[in-house]
């Protein structure tokens, strides 16, 4: 636990640093290695507006982006093992009705593996939620949707297919799936990291997801997951244990990117002294998960950096860096 300790010791300085400026309201540092034995460090407010908590251990977070690997990547791959589902086929093998009435277009090529390693040329990003709240249309929207191509880039689009290949399948909406350990679709509002001020929901986000698109699709493959310090943890220590059983996740499909996961490269979230056997990913609302399976530890910084507004420079970038860095620092 020594080394544990001084690793938490050094890398915490510029969380806490960052909560003093007023940066961030709060944030959690956990620290595990492949013998389950972990550290964490907690400082902050949960929530500032309209009244303030304090952050403990056991707050929730919505860890937004992280669902993509936590979950989505993690039951696709298992699908793919079982023989289920082919990487490499068409999602349309799962979703014959994705833009059907083009059955020559680039959409229906796109396959299982691609959208994992956001290897298509679907935008960012498509704010569905502005199109109404009704969540069945708003996936016959997004199935039908004409997109515009371009180059490969991170896209939630991938991963809300996903999740819509994992509805299918189970013949169920995603949030009435298991989670998993330790994971929820919502929290309680009175132990959870507040996140928005959200001006078109006209409330301060508490136990609710903050992304606005799963938001209104009432669950989605992109985020919608909800867990704590110890339960992000718990999945990395699982992990880290059994390196020789996630081939995939660690191995690369780009420059950037595994099946579902980041992998160094400069400037990366994980920063500069991580090995070249590191995986990661982040949250927008300001929580990332990063496993380094040649040293053998894993780390999480879950944040409250939205709340109450998205809408400033929380600094969470340098920030992750800055963490990474003194975890990995000799």
């Amino acid at each position: 636990m020594g080394i544990l300790e001084s690793k938490l010791d050094r890398a915490f300085a510029p969380v806490a640093a960052a909560i003093k400026a007023g940066k961030i309201p709060g944030g959690i540092l956990g620290l595990v290695d492949r013998d389950g034995n972990r550290v964490t460090r907690v400082m902050g407010q949960a929530q500032t507006v309209p009244a303030a908590r304090a952050m403990t251990e056991d707050t929730w977070f919505d860890l937004a982006s992280l669902s993509k690997v936590l979950f989505t990547t993690e039951r696709i791959l298992a699908l793919a093992e079982a023989g289920t589902i082919d990487l490499d086929k068409p999602i349309t093998s799962v979703l014959p009705d994705f833009r059907h009435y083009n059955l020559d277009n680039w959409e229906r090529k796109v396959t299982f593996r691609q959208c994992l390693g956001h290897q298509t040329p679907f935008p960012a990003v498509i704010p569905f939620y502005a199109y109404g709240r009704d969540p069945d249309l708003l996936r016959t929207l997004i199935l039908q949707y004409e997109y515009t191509s371009g180059p490969s880039v991170y896209s939630d689009i991938n991963f809300i297919l996903l999740g819509f290949v994992l509805e299918r399948l189970n013949k169920c909406w995603i949030r009435d799936l298991d989670p998993g350990k330790g994971f929820a679709w919502g929290a309680d509002p009175d132990n959870v990291a507040a996140t928005e001020d959200c001006y078109w929901r006209h409330r301060v986000l508490a136990g609710e997801v903050h992304d606005d698109n799963c938001s209104a699709l009432n669950g989605a493959g992109h985020a919608g997951l909800f867990g704590t310090v110890s339960s992000v943890l718990d999945f990395a220590a699982e992990k880290l244990q059994a390196a020789g059983a996630n081939a995939l996740i660690r191995t690369p499909l780009s420059g950037r990117r595994t099946h579902g996961w980041e992998r160094p490269y400069e400037g990366w979230s994980g920063g500069e002294l991580s090995s070249s056997s590191t995986i990661g990913h982040t949250g927008f609302t300001g929580t990332g998960l990063w496993l380094d399976f040649e040293r053998g530890h894993a780390w999480t910084l879950l944040t409250n950096r939205v709340h109450p507004t998205r809408h400033f420079d929380s600094g969470i970038i340098p920030l992750r860096r800055a963490v990474a860095d003194a975890i990995n620092a000799n």
